[in-house]
């Protein structure tokens, strides 16, 4: 039987739908471990090198991708985005894969990064919906597992090919092109979310909302519509706006990092990177999947904020003393992102939002945070060199501290309630795409 004749559901389905983390964090760090490569090949300069990154999955083209994605997801429903965003991501892998010229990998870094744009938030709104209300964290965790192992195994396989130069590159974008194939067949059998089709309907199953009906409970208008909406955007959005900043410039430019540090090995530098990324796993599975659901959030939030910023305080701080400095930053900095702010933001952001415009919230906070992080991502390489890792490390500790306050003092409660429960008590109802009363 055709996997796309029966219903991939369960576990089954939340993996598969779970790999579009894997896929976005693959393509960030097959880039990071790239680039220099790149440079080298095709002699470009450090600000052409920092546009690269820019318009990448780490930065902009995520950002396009999900202000396109989000709101298709609301109107057409999540299924629709995973009918077609693999398809986008894969030609984006193979021109990258056979790029022979700076213009080709540009291309190629776009398309992939608007691809990752428009299926990360599909998958962590589909995951929430489809979860048990008292183990949603526990499956959303999934996400930030699948996420985790991107690096991961990315860095594993720099290291092994590091001696291969920039063929051993192209080989990493080839195996992200293979992975997402399987993930694109097996998704052949995703049946629509519930909560989806109930309350906003799908072609065939409920008349949808007419174009001309005020979008009081759809898309972006619908979003903007509700004060309760704006302040739960600027809450979110402050969560993953200043912890992304630093985690966007770590994910791909770290080996600069390393090496402005004192460690010049390439691969002593991706080694690195597989502690720090294992640590996060480990963080992960054992810390954020298995206590989310049952521990304060408030808390497990702090500590997991807390343990990032001391770690770059380590590395700023003491940077003379080396590798061990060095390690001690991996374990922490790596255990922080496991239990920390994209665990915890992928989870208030299902939930905190109206099923009809769920995506959509989403995908405008990915889109600003992403955003900021790629006009970053410009000038980092240069701050870099021009300014030396303590100015860098200052900076980047106080965007941490601010993330932290952000979710100490304004963190949820919504820890075991479903998510129409959830609805009921932010909105007074279950939204609705016929909703007319826009007001908060």
């Amino acid at each position: 039987m055709k996997i796309g004749a029966r219903s991939t559901t369960g576990w089954r389905a939340t993996i598969s739908v779970a790999m579009s983390n894997y896929i976005e964090a693959g393509s960030i760090i097959a880039i990071a471990t790239s680039l220099g490569f790149w440079q080298s090949a095709f002699g470009i300069s450090n600000f052409a090198v920092g546009l690269l990154a820019a318009l990448s999955a780490n930065a902009f083209g995520a950002a396009i991708g999900a202000i396109l994605g989000g709101p298709l997801c609301d109107r057409f429903g999540r299924k629709a985005i995973y009918t077609y965003d693999l398809l986008v991501y894969m030609v984006g892998v193979l021109l990258a894969a056979f790029a022979v010229n700076f213009t080709m990998l540009l291309v190629a870094f776009i398309v992939t990064g608007i691809a990752v744009g428009a299926g990360v938030p599909a998958s962590w709104t589909y995951i929430a919906e489809q979860a048990p209300s008292k183990d949603r964290a526990k499956h959303v965790g999934t996400a930030q597992l699948a996420w985790s192992m991107g690096p991961l195994i990315g860095f594993a396989l720099a290291a092994a090919m590091a001696p291969l130069g920039l063929f051993g590159s192209r080989l990493i974008f080839g195996h992200l092109f293979v992975v997402a194939a399987i993930v694109w067949w097996i998704r052949q059998g995703l049946a629509e979310s519930k909560i989806w089709t109930s309350e906003v309907g799908i072609a065939g199953l409920r008349e949808p909302a007419k174009a001309t009906e005020p979008l009081g409970a759809r898309g972006l208008r619908g979003l903007f519509s509700r004060r309760i909406n704006i302040t739960a955007l600027l809450f979110l959005g402050g969560i993953y706006l200043f912890w992304n900043t630093v985690a966007g410039q770590a994910g791909i430019f770290m080996p600069r990092v390393y090496d402005t540090a004192g460690l010049h090995s390439p691969v002593a530098q991706d080694l690195l990177q597989v502690l720090v990324w294992g640590c996060t796993v480990a963080a992960t599975y054992f810390g954020f999947m298995r206590y989310a659901d049952r521990v304060s959030q408030r808390w497990l939030y702090v500590v997991g904020a807390a343990l990032g910023i001391v770690g770059w305080i380590v590395l700023v701080a003491f940077t003379d003393a080396g590798v061990p400095t060095m390690l001690v930053f991996a374990v922490l900095w790596g255990v922080s992102a496991g239990i920390g702010a994209q665990a915890f933001y992928s989870l208030w952001a299902s939930e905190l939002f109206a099923t009809p415009y769920r995506a959509s919230a989403q995908g405008v906070m990915f889109f600003v945070v992403r955003s900021v992080t790629g006009l970053l991502s410009y000038f980092f390489p240069t701050l870099l060199a021009a300014t030396g890792l303590t100015t860098v490390g200052i900076l980047l500790v106080a965007l941490l501290t601010v993330a932290m306050v952000i979710g100490a003092v304004w963190a949820p409660k919504t820890q075991g309630k479903s998510l129409q429960e959830i609805e009921i008590e932010r909105y007074g109802r279950v939204e609705s795409p016929t909703t007319t009363e826009v007001a908060a």
